[in-house]
This record gives C-alpha cells, structure tokens and sequence, in this order.
C-alpha cells in the first residue's frame, strides 16, 4: 500500500508527462497535494494549485493605467476640457461635449450608444486609422494603377471597394476590442513616440488630407498623385 501510495504521488507531482501521447507543457502543471497515507477504502482526489498568472512584459511595458481621480483632475484644470464645442462651453443638457469622466471608457458607460456618440471613444479613433490607411493607399494605388481614388473604388473591374470595405471591417474589430473588453482609451497605450496625441493628430491631418484630394480629384477629373508624379521636379 505505501508503494502504492509512492507511486500515485509521483505521478501527480509530475510537471510534465504523456496524456494519450500528447506532452503537457511544464508551465502549465502544477505540483499537486496527495495524502501522507492512504486509506483502505477512502477516494483519493489530485488537486492541481492554482496556476500562476501569466504577465505579457509587452503589454506591461505599454500599458498605462487612467484612474478616475485622473480623469476628474485633468476634467477640472485643462481649459479645452472647459471649452470642447469649437471653444465654446457646452449648454447645460447638451448630448455633445459631454464631461470626460463620462465619454472615457475607462470611467464612463460602455454601451454603443455612448461609445459611437460623436464624442464618444470610437468615432474619431476608426474614422483616423482609416483615413491614415486611405491616404497611403491612394498615393501607392495612384502610383501603380494610374486611376483616381474614385476609380479604384468604383470603375469596372476594380477591386477597390472590396479592399475598403475588407479595411473598415478589420480597423473597427481592432478599435473596438480595447474599449469593449479591458475599457481601454488610446491615451492608455503608449510605445516610444507612438503616442495618443500623435495618433489622434495625425488622423485628423489624414481626414482633412483625404477629403481634400477626393474633392481635388472631383475637380480635376483625374488622379492627383499621378500628375504630382509626372510633373515634379526632384534633385539627383
């Protein structure tokens, strides 16, 4: 009976063995807790200890923390807070311009009805990205095909639409996990210079970018990279 015992215990302390030929993973096995002595006639049950919770070092390293205190602090002290309709402070009721305790995911409510408001977390986030991407793509596609963004989007035989449409579905997905699932803003996330700030600057820079050249390209009847490519003049 004690060899018994022995052995049963050996094989519930392993960290690593065969399940039906499959190896377990050392790290994910803990050392389990068997009697001292078994009884005739008792259930002996091996029960593994809670397994230790596994810290990326990536999302660490990037992660910030935004406490309410925080929030209510800079929603006191910083004057565009005060003022956050085009310079103005907002009327009292107004849907807009709402306090930033309120619109941030991280202190605020997470339904759709807040998060896609205009001034929720998401609106200028995806609209950003996606016309960061636009405004890329157009000058590559321009370069390469020749025709306008309104061509590759909608000319016969272009596969243009679909690639957008592809875009939005993917940016959304991607904007919209940090808010939903860790209640993650952008301001929460910061690498280097890959900061909020910039991020959020440079997708206004390529909203106002984006529309501009289709505007131009309406205009002109014709792809705007393309003439800049063939008209400009570039030191050797």
């Amino acid at each position: 009976m004690a060899a018994m015992a022995s052995q049963m215990r050996n094989v519930c302390a392993m960290t690593g063995g065969a399940l039906g030929g499959i190896a377990l993973p050392s790290r994910n096995v803990r050392t389990a807790r068997m009697p001292a002595q078994l009884v005739p006639g008792r259930v002996v049950r091996c029960e593994a200890l809670p397994e230790e919770k596994y810290v990326n070092p990536i999302d660490q390293a990037t992660k910030k923390t935004i406490t309410r205190e925080e929030v209510l602090q800079n929603q006191a002290t910083n004057e565009s807070e005060q003022r956050s309709i085009f310079g103005e402070k907002p009327p009292a009721g107004s849907p807009y311009g709402r306090p930033e305790v309120e619109r941030r995911p991280e202190t605020g409510n997470l339904s759709p009805w807040s998060v896609f408001a205009f001034d929720g977390a998401a609106p200028e986030t995806i609209n950003g990205r996606l016309a960061m991407l636009g405004f890329v793509w157009a000058i590559i596609g321009e370069k390469t095909t020749g025709l306008s963004v309104a061509d590759q989007l909608f000319s016969p035989g272009a596969t243009g639409l679909i690639w957008f449409l592809a875009s939005v579905q993917i940016l959304s997905y991607a904007s919209l996990v940090p808010i939903f699932n860790a209640r993650e803003s952008t301001d929460a996330r910061s690498f280097g210079p890959f900061r909020a700030k910039a991020e959020r600057w440079n997708g206004r820079a390529a909203m106002i970018g984006f529309a501009s050249l289709i505007l131009t390209e309406a205009i002109i009847q014709g792809p705007l990279f393309v003439w800049f490519f063939n008209n400009a003049r570039f030191p050797v």
